[in-house]
This record gives C-alpha cells, structure tokens and sequence, in this order.
C-alpha cells in the first residue's frame, strides 16, 4: 500500500508519526481541508504530468490552476496530465492520494510559487486519507524537489 510506503519513507527521518491517519476521505482538495479543519488553499496538491518521455509531479496550493502559457514556457510543452492508470504506473501512488514522498525513481518533482505564502502545507501521503503537516522547508527537503516553478494561476 502506498501509504506504508510513504511511512516508511518518513520513518526513516524519525518522522513517520506525524503522517495524519483521517476516518475521512481527503481524495480532493475540499475534501482534504474539511477533513484537516485548514483552508482549501493550504492544501499542496499533486499534479501529474508527461514531458516528453517523462513523468512529472508539480505540487500546487489548494487554489492554483495550471496556467497553460506559464507551463509551456517553463517545461516546453503543453500541459498533459496523466491519466489515472498511467498516474500509479508512472509515479507510484493512486489519484487522491498522490504526493511527492516515496514515489518512483525518475520523477522529477517542481514546487509551484503559489505554496510560497504559507508558513506550512498539508501535502498527501499516498492514501485518500492521509496528509502531513510539513513547512515549505520541510516539503523542499522531503520532496527532493528539482526546482520552484511559476506555473499557476487564480491564487494571487
């Protein structure tokens, strides 16, 4: 199971007891909020994407839409999401449940602008029902993040 996976992730830090367990769905991203008592935009949303031959994730606030120009621009290409079937394949955990923790090797994860304004951040830890509370120093450290884009839009 993904989530046990992302705890072991985390265990490996000391940390895998902050991975938030909820008696609620947090598949989407009103969801999550209700669930966690935060604003929408608090939650870092997992978007996947191909470019090229290549999987992507871009972490987002809870409020940010892809900005098709901004997309282009930094990768390229035009935004294609996965689909659901190629999201497990490819990055490693289900749609709802998608983060940048314990994924597979070779997917290189982007952290967009819009989580900049947050002190701390509620991203997914591999389940439709799980999250963790991390600062924007933790979510760079434990992502392993390639590099902060501007790709967004709608949150300023």
């Amino acid at each position: 199971m993904a989530i046990q996976k992302v705890k072991d992730y985390f265990r490996s830090f000391g940390m895998e007891d902050r991975v938030i367990e909820l008696t609620e769905s947090s598949a989407t991203v009103e969801l999550a909020a209700q669930a966690l008592g935060c604003e929408p935009c608090r939650i870092a949303k997992s978007l996947s994407f191909m470019v090229g031959e290549s999987a992507i994730l871009v972490i987002a606030a809870g409020d940010a839409k892809v900005d098709n120009a901004k997309y282009k621009m930094q990768f390229g290409a035009k935004a294609k999401m996965l689909t659901p079937d190629e999201v497990v394949n490819l990055i490693g955990h289900a749609i709802g449940g998608v983060c940048p923790f314990a994924i597979n090797d070779g997917v290189n994860v982007y952290l967009d602008e819009s989580l900049k304004r947050f002190e701390t951040v509620f991203p997914a830890c591999g389940s439709s029902n799980s999250a963790i509370e991390l600062t924007i120093a933790e979510l760079e450290k434990y992502s392993g993040f390639t590099a902060w884009v501007d790709v967004c839009k709608a949150w300023q």
